[in-house]
């Protein structure tokens, strides 16, 4: 029992402290954080005790208005917490990677699978709406980008809907904080296992390119071999 309570305390310690990281954060970017919060919990309680006092029950209003007033203060707090991340993620490289990483169950993930030298990217996403394809950084150059990853999508998975969305806040772009609505806007078309099975071909895809062998011929000038290859016997 005194093993449980403390893995117990140890836990609401942890949520707790969670909890304080996210107000400083949220703080950072949201100074009216704190006087927003109060006044959402202060004026609920208010109204609900003001009610109780009218009807002649002040304790039972009391005790709803102190719940509500709490569950409504936690949805505020949540609501300009995100709000406060997304404002500090925005423009930053790999945003969108990890708006998708926490998108929810039925999606997998790969960050990253095209990039080119100005460190524009595009990160592929499966699930039953098919692959979604999302790209980061200048408009007008990760369109070639994302035409070339869609062409090979189309000659890997035929069958499979694809899908590309930019991340940004010009015309036709999708902004960071809206990614994983649009994301869940889309029909869903497979089911579980046409999307396990679709995750099968691409990451055989990828192994198989990343295991080509070397080409035969003598060795370009100026190249070396990586760290880590085959040894002299």
């Amino acid at each position: 029992m005194a093993g449980k309570e403390t893995a117990a305390d140890a836990a609401n310690a942890g949520r707790l402290k969670q909890i304080a990281l996210t107000y400083k954060m949220t703080r950072r970017a949201d100074k009216k954080i704190g006087l927003v919060l109060a006044a959402v919990g202060i004026g609920i309680l208010g109204v609900f005790l003001a009610i109780g006092f009218l009807i002649g029950h002040p304790v039972y209003l009391g005790i709803l208005g102190l719940l509500l007033a709490v569950l409504a203060t936690a949805i505020v707090f949540g609501r300009r917490a995100e709000r406060a991340a997304f404002g500090q993620m925005e423009g930053q490289p790999g945003a969108a990677a990890a708006v998708l990483d926490n998108i929810g169950r039925g999606w997998t993930t790969t960050p990253a699978v095209a990039m080119n030298r100005s460190q524009d990217v595009v990160h592929r996403a499966v699930g039953k709406a098919g692959i979604v394809l999302v790209a980061e950084g200048n408009p007008n150059r990760v369109k070639g980008l994302l035409a070339a990853e869609k062409k090979k999508m189309n000659r890997i998975v035929a069958d499979v809907p694809v899908h590309d969305v930019i991340v940004g806040t010009g015309e036709g772009q999708v902004e960071l904080k809206k990614l994983r609505t649009t994301m869940l806007k889309f029909p869903r078309v497979l089911t579980g296992p046409q999307v396990t099975t679709t995750n099968d071909r691409l990451r055989a895809m990828g192994d198989l390119m990343s295991n080509m062998p070397l080409p035969k011929g003598p060795m370009p000038k100026g190249m070396r071999m990586p760290k880590g290859g085959p040894k002299a016997r």
